[in-house]
């Protein structure tokens, strides 16, 4: 399975200038706990939702921060071609929970998630599966 079948193709960027009291109302708006910064084109860092409570709630900063200050600006990615394991060895070497996804030009196309990966891999080994049928064929 490629990383372009289970990517969010629907990826929403912060400006790198926003504060970190506004990306929080953005990311609570659209349910996420990452936004990329910058454009699909430019892309300049990833904000999480732990970069805000360690790097601003913990420090005391105020919520005017700027995102720029608190951002993630190493960033890891893999490409839509990719296969899961391949981000799933990202991931887990790099100690990070979503990948930005690019294509073959460097641009963003999408975001992958560890939940993301999670639920195919759950679901593709059947275990799940396995699980409803054991429960489902107890007699009540």
């Amino acid at each position: 399975m490629r990383i372009r079948e289970i990517m969010t193709s629907d990826v929403e960027f912060v400006d790198a200038g926003m504060t970190v009291q506004d990306v929080a109302g953005v990311m609570g708006e659209l349910s996420v706990g990452a936004l990329p910064v910058g454009t699909a084109d430019d892309l300049q860092g990833i904000v999480t939702d732990r970069d805000i409570l360690f790097r601003v709630v913990a420090r005391g900063l105020p919520g005017s921060t700027a995102v720029a200050d608190v951002m993630t600006g190493r960033i890891f990615s893999c490409r839509a071609d990719d296969a899961i394991e391949t981000a799933l060895d990202l991931m887990g070497a790099r100690n990070v929970r979503r990948l930005p996804v690019l294509d073959t030009e460097g641009r963003v196309v999408g975001l992958v998630t560890l939940s993301d990966l999670s639920r195919v891999l759950l679901l593709d080994s059947g275990v799940i599966k396995q699980a409803v049928q054991e429960i489902s064929a107890i007699p009540a």
